[in-house]
């Protein structure tokens, strides 16, 4: 079953809910929410393929990974209607941007695969030093 069967299948049990409050139908809440969604699934796609590589890609611990993957549908789906997001964006110094976007300057360094390694070298060591 994919995604969107899966959030269809959810939408269609749900019982019919009153009139929301008007922060409900805010576009932004909607947008998080659909972004929530789609990360969880994605990892758990990621963990039930390779825990290891997932760890690292996702930047979570293994039992958080591990967590993740024996999520139910249903508890994918309330996590997803937070409206904060549980994904966070891992790359938050200058130096990974620069290397991420190729914005560091002439090309003195190398090719784009050479400074997207740099860059996924210098996440990785944030992450084992967490």
């Amino acid at each position: 079953m994919n995604a969107t069967a899966i959030h269809a299948a959810a939408q269609a049990a749900a019982p019919a809910a009153p009139a929301a409050p008007a922060a409900a139908h805010d576009p932004l809440l909607e947008q998080i929410r659909e972004v929530n969604f789609t990360y969880l699934m994605l990892a758990q796609q990621l963990i039930r393929h390779d825990l290891a590589a997932a760890v690292y890609r996702l930047g979570v611990s293994e039992e958080s990974a591990e967590l993740i993957a024996a999520l139910s549908p249903a508890q994918v789906l309330k996590l997803a209607s937070s409206n904060t997001l549980l994904c966070r964006m891992r790359a938050d110094e200058n130096m990974v941007w620069s290397l991420l976007t190729s914005r560091h300057g002439p090309q003195r360094s190398g090719n784009d695969t050479t400074q997207q390694l740099h860059a996924s070298i210098l996440m990785a060591g944030r992450l084992a030093n967490a």
